[in-house]
């Protein structure tokens, strides 16, 4: 057993081939970036092919391949169990899956574990039933689970190599020119399948919008692919924007957003230019509520806005308090349209620049703060997104650990109990985001801030918002709710989380 910088226990053989945590920019290092293989198309050569059937004979996928999918239709994608059917109606085992996240909607999964046909899996997050399966242990190899920075650093540095990307696309042309603002299924930004189509071997787009060449604007380029598909649907509209776009009147809820976006706004990086993330889900929107009133007031304009982009952001850069959006992701309709509408302030960017610790460069680092959510807070400041009270998992690394050490100043935003549950506990269950990148707690009972950052509890000593101490947190959650009983984990590991650099900063047993 090997033991990582935040004491946690990694079984040697993991360690050994992946490495452990030893700090946020301990592994950061220079590197050969990923080539792949590329088969030239000639002048009379047709990429038009007609099913998922013949696009997995004619990309030559066999036993023991790599592929990937992409997560922009959310709880309305079709894509990855359409091509998973196909893939074991022919008889193909022990595939690895690289999506970018999985969602309720990918139950189907759990069968084709059983059944030998995916014997791997690298994500950025498990939801429901395949999260409950997983962490009963119904994998022989565990899954690797990677933050979207993470990912795409991995893809980039070939420790994920692609044989064959299958990417729904909401349009393409018959060459391959694909995007995500036209068509039957909007999604929006394609960012997280820009990366796979730029690194993979071989690039099927899967669309049920073909439209005449050339389709712009351009998300997926033509010489990225190989192979296009038409199927009735590539997804459900509808299931985008499930969960993520909730409005909030939770009086607890509210409150939390109020006092966050009180430390946003009387910050040292407010000020004309600042720039800021704030996310989806009812308390977060209503951060980015608040911060509009206080933007107005102050007469304050933000020079750019990031990440999973939600309408009240674009309203927001309509409004013109918001100079640009720098779009990763696609949380709603409105939002998805926004891109084409507003094309000369609203930009799609690709994973690898929205959050790669290892590019020239990523925006995050550009970021003066950001608002992320929390399962748990410990009294170190580590928080844990992916594994529930009882050990499950049923959450996402997404962009957490990203996000948080990049930005100036970030925010963790959460209520202090759930139902019966503390969330301010001793110890969190998993760590995805270490302490030392969180600044500031925010919860409806006040703020603690990070004593890593004597400068703000300085600036903030002022502030109208009640301020405690992690470890108060902590008590009031307790007596609220008792302390929690220690989860009974089994032996195997079911799941290793990798930190943005590739490390291991905790791992997952079985329940």
């Amino acid at each position: 057993m090997a033991e990582n910088k935040l004491g946690r226990d990694i079984p040697r053989k993991y360690a050994d081939q992946y490495g452990v945590f030893e700090g946020e920019l301990a592994h950061i290092k220079s590197y050969k970036e990923s080539s792949r293989q590329v088969k030239p198309v000639k002048p009379s050569d047709d990429k038009l092919l007609s099913s998922i059937h013949e696009a997995i004979e004619k990309t030559g996928l066999k036993d023991g391949m790599t592929i990937s999918f992409h997560h922009h239709f959310r709880e309305g994608d079709y894509v990855m169990n359409m091509v998973l059917d196909e893939i074991a109606k022919m008889g193909i085992k022990d595939i690895s899956i690289a999506p970018s996240s999985i969602a309720n909607v990918h139950e189907p999964l759990i069968d084709h574990i059983k059944n030998g046909v995916v014997t791997n899996i690298t994500s950025s997050g498990l939801r429901d039933k395949v999260g409950a399966a997983i962490s009963e242990g119904i994998m022989e190899n565990p899954v690797v689970i990677r933050s979207h920075g993470g990912r795409a650093r991995a893809i980039a540095a070939d420790d994920i190599h692609i044989d064959v990307a299958f990417l729904g696309a909401p349009s393409s042309d018959a060459y391959g020119n694909a995007n995500g603002t036209r068509g039957k299924t909007t999604c929006g930004s394609l960012g997280y399948a820009m990366i796979d189509a730029k690194y993979a071997d071989q690039v099927v787009i899967v669309t049920d919008t073909l439209v005449p060449y050339p389709n712009t604007p351009i998300s997926i380029p033509q010489t990225d692919v190989d192979y296009v598909v038409v199927v009735d649907a590539i997804g459900d509209p509808e299931g985008i924007a499930k969960g993520a776009t909730r409005y909030t009147k939770n009086p607890k809820e509210l409150l939390i957003a109020e006092y966050a976006a009180k430390v946003i706004t009387s910050s040292p990086y407010y000020k004309e230019g600042f720039s800021f993330q704030t996310g989806t889900g009812g308390a977060s929107l209503a951060v980015t509520r608040f911060m509009r009133e206080q933007m107005l007031k102050d007469n304050i304009k933000a020079n750019f806005a990031l990440g999973g982009i939600t309408n009240a952001m674009v309203e927001l850069l309509e409004e013109g308090l918001v100079d640009k959006i720098l779009d990763v992701q696609d949380f709603d309709h409105p939002s998805a349209v926004s891109l084409d509408r507003n094309a000369e302030k609203h930009y799609e960017i690709d994973a690898n620049m929205y959050a790669s610790p290892l590019s020239k460069g990523s925006v995050i680092n550009q970021l003066d703060t950001c608002v992320l959510s929390a399962l748990e807070v410990d009294t170190n400041f580590n928080v844990n997104v992916m594994t529930g009270s009882d050990g499950v998992i049923r959450g996402a690394s997404g962009g957490h650990c990203d996000t948080a050490f990049a930005a100036k100043m970030s925010l963790v935003i959460s209520p202090l109990v759930r139902g019966r549950i503390p969330t301010f506990v001793d110890k969190v269950n998993t760590v995805i985001t270490p302490g030392t990148s969180v600044d500031v707690v925010v919860t409806e009972v006040g703020i603690a801030i990070n004593p890593n950052r004597p400068d703000l509890i300085e600036h903030f000593k002022d502030l109208k918002v009640p301020q405690l101490t992690i470890e108060e947190l902590k008590e009031k959650a307790y007596a609220i709710v008792g302390n929690p009983q220690p989860i009974q984990y089994g032996d195997r590991v079911v799941a290793l989380i990798e930190y943005r650099d590739g490390s291991l900063i905790d791992v997952v047993r079985n329940v």
